[in-house]
């Protein structure tokens, strides 16, 4: 587990940044309305059939809903948590992150669930649960040092002037280093003057964050916030949830940094111990080649990304994957999409190979 880090060296935290021309319409070191638990959608699974798992409490990253109309695509439920069995009706409730991009309405056909390692389970049909809409939470940002643009646009008042358009909540860590952002539409519904000191204010949006800080996040925030990790492996003890939590942050501050590439023919050394999950070996993969916290790839893909080039590699090199076993172990019959086993620790290989990295595995 994290421990929580709090406080920091003085730095602001965050800047709010129009989008087309990067005026910083303000920093501060607080908001309100990042850190919370973000709408999830409710699925009601009828006639639910085990396929042997215990599908209870945290269910996975990503939950695949199949259709047993193959005409029809897999639909995603991310961050997907079981209520168990409710009402008369025993449906099994599953609540989740989706994109409204479900079943056509009216399907009342089966579905099977896999969680991207195993099959979970079918039933005879589901339903999205429509729930009563809740008004947006506020963005608040306390303490906020305006910029002259800002103070002119609160004076003057108007709704025109109150609307900032497209901006960007930059996130930087307690070294001033970007970490990663949030794209905000800002209207200002209120402001007033902050208890955080003299000429600051509270700003409070009509906005809410896309991508809240859930709950379960927030230690690994707290931990990146404070800086990135000295030594490798500060991520090994956590569990697969907080570890795509932790590769979340180790992506967008991979792709916002600068790096030179190093000259060819280097050699890294992967330990391979604890990639146990999918998010496991691309966390271990990134600090092989670019040390604690490093980032080359959050996916196949992106991993074939990084090998062209702007993420510290040089054509050809060598990796040296110790214990490379268990991830074969727990990675080598893993499901795509539709359901569909594949090898992803051979795919890896391949597009390392692609690369023109060498793999020795121990």
């Amino acid at each position: 587990m994290i421990s929580p880090v709090y406080g920091g060296s003085g730095q602001r935290r965050y800047a709010l940044t129009e989008s087309e021309h990067g005026h910083v319409w303000g920093v501060c070191d607080e908001v309100q309305g990042l850190f919370r638990e973000p709408r999830r959608a409710v699925y009601e699974l009828f006639d639910w059939a085990s396929d042997g798992t215990d599908v209870r409490g945290w269910v996975g990253c990503r939950v695949w809903l199949v259709p047993e109309d193959r005409t029809l695509d897999p639909w995603l439920l991310e961050d997907a948590e079981s209520l168990g069995r409710q009402g008369r009706s025993g449906a099994l409730v599953l609540t989740g992150l989706d994109d409204y991009m479900g079943p056509p309405e009216g399907y009342r056909r089966p579905v099977r669930l896999h969680d991207g390692y195993r099959w979970l389970g079918s039933c005879r049909e589901f339903a999205r649960v429509l729930l009563d809409e809740q008004p947006a939470p506020s963005l608040v940002l306390r303490g906020l040092a305006p910029s002259d643009r800002l103070r002119r646009a609160l004076a003057t008042g108007t709704r025109r002037a109150l609307d900032l358009d497209e901006a960007w909540l930059e996130i930087r860590d307690d070294h001033g280093a970007p970490l990663t952002d949030r794209l905000l539409r800002p209207k200002v519904r209120a402001w007033r003057p902050s208890s955080h000191g003299p000429a600051l204010i509270d700003l409070e949006l009509q906005d809410e964050v896309e991508r809240p800080v859930p709950g379960y996040a927030r230690p690994v925030w707290d931990r990146w916030l404070a800086g990135p990790p000295e030594t490798a492996g500060a991520w090994t003890g956590l569990d697969t949830r907080q570890r795509e939590a932790w590769l979340e942050l180790v992506r967008e501050r991979g792709c916002r940094l600068d790096r030179r590439s190093r000259p060819a023919g280097g050699v890294y050394e992967l330990e391979g111990r604890h990639i146990t999950d999918e998010p496991g070996l691309f966390l271990a993969l990134g600090e092989a080649v670019n040390g604690p916290g490093g980032y080359f790839g959050g996916c196949v893909d992106a991993l074939a990304d990084c090998l062209r080039g702007g993420f510290g590699y040089t054509a050809p090199a060598t990796l040296l994957w110790r214990n490379a076993a268990t991830a074969r172990d727990h990675l080598s019959h893993v499901l795509t999409a539709n359901g569909t086993h594949y090898d992803l620790v051979a795919l890896a290989l391949e597009v390392l190979a692609e690369g023109r990295i060498r793999v020795v595995c121990e």
